[in-house]
């Protein structure tokens, strides 16, 4: 990895160990008052480490003008456990099956799909609850119902579970690279694309550069799953925490499968490419969204 990729490395770790001890603090602990098994599931997949690059996006741009925000550790925190429920729900038996995740057994298959599922639920409601409740941090009502609007967009049939659903849609089926692109712009990208806007509104981004902050999610999103899709077929299997080849095994439509290894390298490369250019039009450089960019190309798990 280059220099760049490292230095992004080194943020997200401090990143990571700020979200992880903010989530302890903030799950729900098992009571007497509340089911324990459904309060230890949700902190079994919240808490079962992974990038955290949600809540760093967030952070990065929020607190890019100097200023640390509690509000975008809050609202991170948040697209954290959306993520973490998506991910339940993938791993489901009438989903994608999968038997480990990070390198650990699935949710359902240490606690039951049923309790699987409702862990799910709960996160992606826990969630919202923490979104609504930014406005303890001064933040105005107007910009907190605008956050409300954007993470629920982004999580919804618009959204993530649009997505996921017209990735099963196009299983076994032949593929455009036109329509491949829409399903991952949906589920892959929307909840990469919404953290970002959200520090945007936290920083007090102007309109203009708020849209370009838009674009370079979308490319960012992009590229995330171009290298997911070439992770699986060339990638570590230890490094990885989970399988390589499912998405052969599920029949799913990838940038490989249309492009060839090479043809997906270079696709990889042109979206990194685009996606500094759109940097370069800020009109203060945030130098770690560039590193960001780098590290996300050469990510190896």
């Amino acid at each position: 990895m280059n220099t760049q990729g490292e230095n992004f490395v080194q943020s997200l770790q401090c990143i990571s160990d700020r979200v992880d001890k903010a989530l302890a603090e903030w799950l729900p602990l098992p009571s007497p008052q509340t089911s324990g098994r459904l309060n230890e599931a949700i902190r079994y997949s919240a808490m079962a480490g992974g990038k955290r690059i949600r809540p760093a996006l967030c952070l990065l741009i929020a607190e890019s003008r100097g200023v640390e925000s509690k509000a975008a550790l809050r609202a991170g925190c948040a697209f954290e456990l959306i993520h973490a429920y998506s991910l339940i729900h993938d791993d489901l038996p009438a989903m994608d099956d999968d038997d480990y995740r990070r390198g650990k057994p699935t949710n359902h298959k240490v606690f039951g799909e049923a309790t699987a599922i409702l862990a799910g639920d709960s996160l992606l409601t826990l969630a919202f609850e923490w979104f609504a409740e930014l406005a303890q941090y001064g933040l105005s009502a107007e910009k907190n119902i605008e956050i409300i609007k954007l993470a629920a967009k982004s999580a919804g049939y618009a959204g993530m579970v649009g997505g996921q659903m017209l990735d099963m849609t196009f299983e076994r089926r032949e593929t455009s690279i036109e329509t491949l692109e829409t399903i991952h712009r949906q589920k892959t990208g929307a909840l990469i694309s919404a953290p970002m806007q959200v520090g945007a509104i936290l920083a007090d981004y102007q309109p203009a550069e708020r849209r370009i902050i838009e674009d370079f999610a979308a490319k960012i999103g992009l590229l995330f799953q171009i290298k997911d899709d070439l992770l699986d077929v060339e990638g570590d299997q230890r490094q990885l925490g989970k399988k390589i080849g499912r998405d052969v095994e599920l029949g799913k439509t990838t940038f490989p499968g249309l492009l060839g290894l090479q043809g997906a390298r270079d696709y990889a490369q042109k979206t990194l490419e685009e996606a500094h250019g759109l940097l370069q039009q800020l009109a203060l450089p945030v130098p770690l969204l560039a590193d960001m960019a780098e590290y996300i190309y050469s990510r190896q798990r």
